[in-house]
């Protein structure tokens, strides 16, 4: 007998997979992966079928499904070759964004050897559309007297290229988380929007200003009421202004 088509223990299982045993347990626990076998004495034994359904179940976590959604797929729930064409299309999606993301850092990275005073042309190569000396001088005649305003002032007049490429690289990269969950089909009063709904404002209030949660309310909801803002979210992706307003919405009631 080989070892492919031996019984294998907890243990060895674990070993194999590089998952743990208190992991095979809670999977035996909740009926996602039941051992097939046991020995006389009660101990576990994982037959070749429950070798390749753990190989499924690690593939499935991988792509950040939870257990009760895999149970389902596994046990012929949902159309499992659709559920896969849009996990891999997600996943197609993140291997763009991380790309892009590299190229920021690496540009982020240029600029660090030597942070000097950023000029309006960096920021506008930097921002594109995203920076516009107008808006600029409508923000201070909005918000001018405002101290979230002062704390803004005091804080970017110190930033140089490289702070302000970091700023940007940040910010693509809670934009991307949004699409990502979006684009999975996440809702958003879920666990992966509302965790983007938080870097969202994490990434305000240590890069700008202070942001309370009832303050990144009022940001979300200018999101959809200003034809701007709402125009660059649906740039990335249609339905995301009013999906990150929600998705701000449920993170705020979460630290309620």
């Amino acid at each position: 007998m080989t070892e492919t088509t031996q019984q294998l223990t907890v243990g060895q299982v674990a070993e194999r997979f590089g998952v743990t045993v208190r992991t095979l347990h809670h999977y035996d626990e909740i009926g996602v992966l039941t051992p097939s076998q046991r020995t006389w004495s009660g101990y576990r034994l994982y037959t070749e079928a429950d070798l390749e359904r753990l190989a499924t179940i690690v593939l499935y976590r991988r792509l950040e499904i939870g257990l009760e959604e895999i149970a389902a797929l596994l046990d012929g729930g949902p159309d499992v070759a659709e559920h896969l064409r849009r996990q891999r299309a997600t996943v197609i999606t993140r291997i763009d964004e991380l790309r892009a993301l590299v190229t920021a850092l690496d540009h982020a990275l240029e600029a660090a050897m030597g942070n000097r005073p950023a000029t309006t042309e960096d920021l506008k190569a930097m921002f594109g559309a995203g920076f516009d000396e107008a808006y600029a001088a409508e923000a201070q005649e909005r918000w001018g007297d405002t101290p979230a305003w002062s704390q803004s002032q005091a804080r970017t007049a110190a930033y140089g290229t490289a702070d302000w490429a970091a700023v940007k690289a940040e910010m693509d990269a809670v934009n991307a988380a949004f699409v990502a969950a979006l684009t999975a089909g996440e809702p958003a009063v879920g666990v992966a929007a509302m965790d983007a709904a938080e870097a969202h404002r994490r990434h305000i209030d240590e890069r700008f200003y202070d942001v309370s949660y009832a303050m990144h309310r009022g940001l979300a909801d200018m999101y959809v009421a200003d034809p701007r803002f709402t125009a660059t979210y649906e740039e990335l992706a249609p339905g995301l202004a009013a999906y990150v307003r929600d998705a701000i919405y449920a993170n705020a009631d979460r630290h309620a």
